[in-house]
């Protein structure tokens, strides 16, 4: 294998960020048909490379068959992620006087919950989405919505037909690529030259000092700091102008970019947080030495519990059929004797069955007829937003568990 930015050649052994097993595609959700047959179980294993830093796991699957037409992650299911979107669109509308005459691309647009908020604004938008099944919604909401992925070559064929966009924007797609190298070619190449790009991803340094490794998973072929994407954005001729600490997904950064070429400086906390990543150690690997260790400690503990309840007799569910918690649950190797079914608000995912651990999904409701004593939030991130909907819980009696960065009930 080789880094898929720097080319150097990464050691299987040496060049450990960190090693889950082996587990199927975390949004790889069964129906029951599928219960009667095997299904392929991949190495996830993350390596940081020596040469750039960026922390990598192998293409095990094709990336067209990870990201299919019937893909279940729908943005929209998330109150806090509209919000978060929402506000983005009031931000940078205003910051980079977007107009009836602007024109925005969002890579990986999803089923469309962020250009909505663009649309209301009469603000020409364009989405980028290669999964059907939410391009689909998307277009229902009257938002274009070309469905391809995003790359150099789709670049100039929209450049060529079209024209080039005032704003870009891609929210937690970076760290989904493959081919990270054209992936950003082609938002030089879409991007006008006084536009600005900006990208989301979960930051790297959350994750280790939060032990937050349940968020690696095969779908994510990046993991990603600010060093390591200003590097990749600079091999491309594009050069950040602002950084953006941002509590979503467990710490996340929102980098804005421009072409190399344009005059506007680089804002002071872009200098202050490249300081910070350097003195954790980013790069490094003392910087990650302790994360498996604290990730097997973490499966421990859940599975000390699970087990726990059942011989008290307690019964426990789990909320948010999130892939995340595919990855948990399958380095723990829970199964549905400690953990009998998962409701999920999404009706994409109900009535399907989680890969690797088989458990079911169900919708909200069925917490509200079983009543369950122990509820364990597997969306960590959203544990205020779920905690706050469902006061119901606690009204039986009931309490809520989450199990990273350590077990917490309450």
């Amino acid at each position: 294998m080789k880094c898929r930015h720097c080319a150097t050649a990464l050691h299987p052994q040496q060049d450990v960020f960190i090693d889950l097993g082996a587990a199927p595609p975390s949004n790889a959700f069964l129906d029951a048909a599928a219960l009667q047959r095997a299904e392929p179980h991949f190495p996830l294993k993350a390596l940081a490379c020596p040469g750039c830093g960026l922390v990598q796991v192998d293409e095990v699957q094709r990336h067209d068959a990870l990201f299919s037409d019937d893909y279940v992650y729908f943005s929209s299911y998330s109150a806090s992620w509209l919000a978060h979107a929402r506000a983005y669109v009031e931000q940078a509308v205003q910051r980079l006087a977007l107009g009836p005459r602007s024109l925005v691309m969002e890579v990986a647009s999803n089923d469309g919950y962020l250009l909505q908020y663009l649309q209301q604004r009469d603000i020409p938008c364009v989405g980028v989405e290669p999964t059907e099944s939410t391009a689909r919604v998307a277009r229902e909401r009257g938002i274009e919505s070309l469905g391809e992925f995003f790359g150099l070559a789709f670049a100039r064929r929209f450049v060529a037909g079209r024209r080039r966009c005032d704003l870009v924007l891609g929210n937690n797609v970076l760290a989904h690529v493959p081919d990270i190298n054209d992936f950003v070619a082609g938002l030089r190449e879409v991007l006008a030259p006084q536009g600005s790009l900006t990208l989301e991803f979960p930051h790297l340094l959350q994750l280790v000092q939060q032990a937050q490794f349940d968020t690696v998973y095969h779908e994510h072929f990046s993991y990603l700091s600010l060093h390591s994407v200003q590097r990749v954005l600079h091999a491309q001729g594009l050069r950040v102008w602002d950084v953006e600490e941002l509590p979503t997904h467990g710490g996340s950064l929102r980098v804005w970019a421009q072409h190399a070429s344009h005059p506007r400086d680089a804002l002071a906390r872009v200098a202050a947080l490249l300081a910070r990543e350097a003195a954790a150690g980013v790069g490094t690997r003392a910087f990650h030495a302790g994360l498996q260790a604290r990730a097997e400690r973490i499966k421990d503990e859940l599975l000390q519990f699970l087990i726990d309840c059942k011989r008290q007799g307690r019964k426990v569910a789990a909320y948010g059929a999130a892939a995340k918690g595919n990855t948990l649950l399958n380095f723990a190797g829970v199964r549905p004797d400690l953990l009998p079914y998962v409701v999920d608000a999404s009706p994409h995912k109900q009535g399907r069955f989680l890969p690797g651990s088989r458990i079911p999904v169900y919708a909200p409701q069925h917490l509200l007829d079983a009543r369950p004593d122990m509820v364990l939030i597997l969306p960590w991130n959203l544990r205020d937003e779920i905690v706050a909907q469902w006061p119901q819980v606690r009204g039986w009696g009931g309490r809520f568990v989450t199990a990273v960065p350590e077990l917490r009930i309450d």
